[in-house]
């Protein structure tokens, strides 16, 4: 699998696209918040001669879905999230006035990720890893073959999540975590939704938040 990583919008997020020797691809928590960003994504997008087949979200904080309404109008592709993070996705019409943050409303889901669920593009196949604790319901995604977890806002280089916004719990986060990230490969690369990339083998070892954890 490779990705194509892009940073977007005023909270720096971590845009990504998925894809493989078959030119399917998957487009996760499109950041892009005007018609620059857009053309960024959309030129990447045709230059490699990519097909996208997927529209995915981690979580539904403003940042992580500024540009959903564009990727799904654009490449007729529905949304796809966790159920229990629909409530987050309504609140994003309200989330950018509180910013000031033009907002093309988001489309609802067209369907529904579960806990081990594996979607599949081209040769590829993400599982989902439900890990809540920054959100009410975020997943991460599990490329097994090529040792690549896309986190989200879960676990970043040598910090975690906030928990402070509506939704979010540290002991929910910490527990997800421990037993859902911490339990992978210390080669696991992990791919944030904001700044640098790092392993869990990294993590397990500098990151301050998770001393307190068994392994």
């Amino acid at each position: 699998m490779h990705l194509g990583i892009f940073t977007f919008n005023p909270f720096q997020e971590n845009t990504y696209i998925l894809y493989d020797e078959t030119g399917d691809c998957v487009i996760v928590d499109p950041g892009c918040s005007n018609q620059k960003e857009e053309k960024i994504l959309a030129d990447f997008i045709s230059g490699h001669s990519l097909n996208p087949v997927k529209l995915i979200n981690t979580h539904c904080h403003i940042d992580h879905i500024l540009g959903n309404k564009f990727v799904s109008e654009h490449y007729q592709l529905g949304l796809e999230i966790h159920k229990g993070e629909l409530e987050t996705l309504r609140s994003g019409v309200v989330v950018g006035q509180m910013y000031g943050i033009p907002y093309n409303v988001s489309p609802e889901p067209s369907s529904y990720i579960e806990e081990d669920d594996y979607l599949e593009f081209g040769q590829t196949k993400l599982k989902a890893i439900f890990t809540p604790g920054h959100s009410p319901a975020s997943l991460s995604f599990l490329e097994e073959q090529s040792n690549i977890l896309i986190a989200g806002d879960v676990l970043f280089l040598e910090s975690i999540g906030r928990t402070d916004l509506p939704g979010g719990n540290m002991s929910t986060l910490l527990q997800s975590i421990d037993e859902k990230l911490m339990v992978l490969e210390d080669s696991t690369q992990v791919y944030p939704g904001h700044g640098p990339k790092t392993t869990i083998g990294h993590e397990r070892v500098n990151n301050p938040f998770l001393r307190q954890l068994s392994r």
